[in-house]
């Protein structure tokens, strides 16, 4: 027999349904890991102008673990673990403060939305490519990935994915939305 689903728990899956966003942006749940709380739900998310895979201009991994009874590392009941991935320029890739700037592209993402939050950290990884010999039909190519965690400080999780989905639609060189202009995109799951 399952037990019920915490209230805080619940409330924390309710916020984060009925969001809109850019229709780029394409969001499903996925399997949640198991072994880290004693509830958790995990999104997917691609940032595709198009249905064609060739197109994916990036993707990432939105995380909520829950427990109740807390866990010291997180500094209260919920953490969100997040990850946005996608191809930036060459150029940009071999910036020395592009880790620094990456970070500030979630720090105010998090800011803008007022997400609030504590004991954020994280990773700014990049990755550059370059092809010899017989991979001549591949580009040099630059991969950077934002990995982040923060403990929210209330249930209302919708602002911790809107930052999140800003994050990596900047990230896949998406300029951002004018304020005051309506996006008229996918339904969250």
């Amino acid at each position: 027999m399952t037990s019920p689903i915490p209230a805080d728990f619940a409330d924390a899956l309710a916020s984060l349904r009925g969001h809109r966003f850019r229709a780029e942006v394409h969001l499903e749940e996925i399997p949640a890991p198991t072994r880290i709380a004693p509830w958790a739900l995990a999104l997917n998310a691609e940032v595709n102008p198009g249905d064609d895979p060739e197109t994916m201009l990036g993707h990432g991994r939105f995380v909520v673990l829950y427990d109740p009874d807390g866990q010291p590392a997180w500094h209260g009941p919920f953490r969100v673990i997040v990850m946005a991935k996608a191809e930036v320029e060459v150029e940009m890739g071999l910036d020395p403060v592009l880790g620094e700037a990456g970070w500030s592209w979630l720090t105010d993402a998090l800011d803008d939305v007022g997400a609030g939050h504590h004991h954020l950290s994280g990773t700014v990884t990049r990755v550059l490519s370059e092809t010899f010999g017989g991979l001549t039909l591949e580009s040099n190519a630059t991969q950077m990935e934002i990995r982040a965690s923060w403990t929210p400080y209330t249930t209302d999780l919708g602002p911790h994915l809107q930052a999140w989905v800003g994050l990596l639609t900047a990230l896949c060189g998406l300029a951002p939305v004018d304020e005051g202009v309506t996006v008229l995109g996918r339904r969250t799951p």
